[in-house]
């Protein structure tokens, strides 16, 4: 059936990439994916504005990000950013501080263009401009959509005590999974 979508839509053959890449990369990464969760967690335990600001935060620098990765290519530091970013970020949720909003958004915003960077460079670069804003459509959209229900599943948590402790220890594992990265760089 998805020979007959136009095939920015469709999923091809491996170096291609449309929408549905684009869609898939931040499910499948597990870096990314802890990402997006964390973005979502984070926006809740600070609150306010903070619930649109920092998920808004985060995909506009995500987008700059993947823009100047398209345009430079690979740079082996931005593994290191990913990855301090899941520590930072666990750490953060770990904590349950309530962290100004000014100070996360720029440390988020420093992250995301990390992020960005590394959905940026791994678009084939034999591939037309078409394509890659296909891609980051896809990216942009499973992002935002990650983020909500980040976000929900952090209001309900944060309802109880025991969903408290419960996102205190995911905070825990996302920080021990950006120490893996780290290691692993």
């Amino acid at each position: 059936m998805l020979e007959y979508l136009p095939v920015i839509f469709a999923h091809v053959l491996p170096g291609d990439a449309g929408i549905i890449e684009g869609f898939l990369q931040p499910v499948i990464n597990i870096e990314q994916l802890l990402a997006v969760v964390a973005i979502g967690l984070l926006s809740v335990q600070i609150g306010k504005r903070a619930l649109w600001t920092i998920p808004l935060s985060f995909a506009v620098m995500m987008i700059i990000g993947g823009i100047i990765g398209f345009i430079l290519g690979p740079a082996p530091i931005i593994a290191y950013g990913t990855a301090l970013s899941l520590l930072l970020f666990g750490i953060a949720i770990a904590s349950q501080k309530q962290i100004p909003e000014v100070i996360a958004l720029i440390g988020i915003g420093i992250f995301a263009i990390f992020h960005g960077y590394a959905h940026g460079e791994a678009f084939p670069p034999e591939q037309t401009i078409i394509f890659f804003l296909a891609y980051g459509v896809g990216i942009v959209v499973s992002t935002a959509g990650l983020n909500i229900i980040a976000t929900l599943v952090g209001f309900i948590a944060l309802r109880s005590d025991r969903g408290a402790i419960l996102l205190r220890i995911l905070g825990v594992v996302i920080g021990l999974v950006g120490i893996y990265y780290l290691l692993n760089a």
